[in-house]
């Protein structure tokens, strides 16, 4: 049974990851259940900067293994906003109906064929401020015009992945977990882990 820390305190995440790995021997235990460690101030400019940052840190006050991840949307017509801002792109407070309301706002006078988009995940692997692996992900898509569905969170409500014509919110938990880019990655974090228990 492999026991790690996972570094974020989203709890929509670590639900995500916990449904993409079922049935691997692997046990998560999250930052919330160890208040003295430190917060992690995530300045980087890319996601693979950020998602190393706080494995690192953090994995400097455990003996565990720290499986710590970054992931956004990257808009073409933005330039690649919100990016590793996609969290904190409605105001400070992170609040997720908000930054659909920005993102939505600041694509109003974009047609839907210049809407491309993709979702980014770059998950980081370190023990003992060592960095060990990271594995990436990604899941190409658009922006709808407006949001709709009821499922996931985040963006979820406005981003269509490419061959579908409903929004991730619309599609569910389960076909979400088999396009989005939290489960590329993940896939490959699983790859890793059945090399090493072999």
């Amino acid at each position: 049974m492999f026991t790690f820390l996972l570094a974020t305190r989203n709890r929509h995440k670590v639900l995500e990851l916990r449904r993409i790995l079922k049935g691997l021997p692997v046990r998560f235990l999250t930052v919330d259940q160890f208040p003295d460690l430190p917060a992690v101030h995530e300045n980087g400019t890319t996601f693979r900067a950020n998602a190393i940052k706080k494995a690192l840190v953090t994995s400097r006050h455990t003996i565990l293994p720290v499986l710590a991840e970054d992931s956004g949307l990257q808009v073409r017509a933005l330039n690649g906003r919100p990016g590793v801002r996609s969290a904190r792109y409605g105001g400070a407070a992170q609040n997720d109906q908000a930054n659909v309301r920005k993102l939505l706002k600041d694509l109003s006078a974009i047609p839907s064929k210049r809407r491309q988009a993709r979702f980014v995940c770059v998950m980081a692997l370190a023990v003992g401020g060592k960095l060990i692996r990271t594995f990436e992900g990604n899941c190409p898509g658009a922006i709808a015009l407006e949001a709709a569905g009821r499922t996931g969170f985040g963006y979820d409500p406005v981003f269509i992945p490419r061959g579908h014509r409903q929004t991730m919110a619309q599609l569910g938990a389960r076909v979400k977990d088999s396009l989005s880019h939290r489960n590329q990655a993940a896939v490959r974090l699983r790859r890793y882990l059945k090399q090493v228990a072999e």
